[in-house]
């Protein structure tokens, strides 16, 4: 393997510099060139790709997002922009992609690793929604992002004795909502994962302002319902005041966490010791405590496996 490119892709993640970083450092080490591709796949199919070098990746471990940058691709979703993509990396010399991103991205990947470019996969999102691994590089980052709004808005909630409800990322995936709300101390959280009823919700506002609490905040999951609904029947059933707070973009944005520098830089020095053994096809992931790694195709079919046991638990602690 002589050269190998490197791009990001989906929305962008705390440690996908750490994984860059790493992936970069240990290729050069190897003595393998390598070609940052800018702006995930749309940009290989526009060509936009360059030569990387130590310095590129200088000062960039600390920093959140993606230097490569990050955009979608409707030309590369079907089989002859795939086939385009291919032909691309092969006119530069490119035998190898390292591809960092979510289940979109792997399916990507995959394309490619059938089209003859040896490929890897590293799961970075903020919805820790790949199945095939523990969590997933800026998942970690994303808790403390929300976890330290969560105490920002009990300040406020309870100066004013006001509900909150508080929208998270997360699609049809849970664990961002139940880990900060776990961490943050929420009265309720909502999740993709079970149903959830008002009358519930309700009890537990009236239940604690009998007992002198004068908040309630309520993590919602995106792709559960409206957070705007949610607070009006909340309000008009309790007769508490009941806001809402979408946090939206914030979420993954914030210099990465320590745990998560760490994932991206292990994953991604990982990754290109796999492509210097012309290995492919390959998602890399953490398992108990270890890096992991399954066929691209595995990581994609994978359902998540939700965290019933944290569920229970929050919902005991928020009695």
């Amino acid at each position: 393997m002589k050269t190998i490119g490197i791009l990001t892709s989906g929305g962008d993640a705390p440690g996908m510099n750490s994984a860059i970083r790493a992936a970069v450092r240990t290729a050069l080490n190897n003595g393998m060139r390598v070609k940052g591709i800018r702006n995930g796949y749309d940009g290989l199919m526009k060509g936009d790709i360059y030569e990387m070098n130590v310095s590129s990746v200088a000062d960039i471990i600390h920093k959140g997002g993606t230097i490569l940058g990050t955009a979608r691709s409707t030309e590369f979703k079907n089989a002859e922009g795939q086939k385009r993509g291919a032909q691309i990396l092969k006119d530069y010399g490119i035998e190898g992609l390292i591809v960092i991103g979510g289940d979109g991205s792997f399916k990507g990947a995959k394309a490619l690793s059938d089209l003859g470019i040896k490929t890897i996969g590293i799961p970075g999102t903020i919805d820790n929604d790949m199945g095939y691994t523990d969590f997933t590089i800026g998942f970690f980052t994303a808790i403390e992002t929300v976890t330290d709004a969560i105490g920002k808005l009990r300040d406020t909630s309870s100066s004013h004795g006001r509900a909150v409800v508080i929208e998270v990322m997360g699609r049809n995936c849970g664990d961002l909502a139940l880990f900060s709300g776990l961490a943050g101390g929420a009265e309720s959280i909502i999740v993709p994962e079970h149903k959830f009823s008002i009358d519930e919700i309700v009890e537990k506002v009236n239940h604690g302002r009998k007992r002198g609490k004068l908040h309630h905040l309520i993590v919602l999951a995106e792709g559960v319902g409206n957070p705007y609904t949610v607070a009006k029947e909340v309000e008009e059933r309790s007769g508490v005041e009941t806001k809402v707070t979408v946090l939206g973009h914030v979420q993954r944005g914030g210099s990465p966490s320590s745990a998560d520098r760490l994932l991206g830089s292990i994953m991604g020095a990982t990754a290109a010791e796999l492509l210097n053994e012309e290995k492919t096809n390959i998602a890399l992931g953490y398992t108990n405590g270890k890096i992991n790694q399954v066929s691209i195709d595995e990581a994609v079919s994978m359902n998540s496996d939700f965290n019933e046991d944290l569920y229970r638990l929050a919902n005991k602690l928020s009695k």
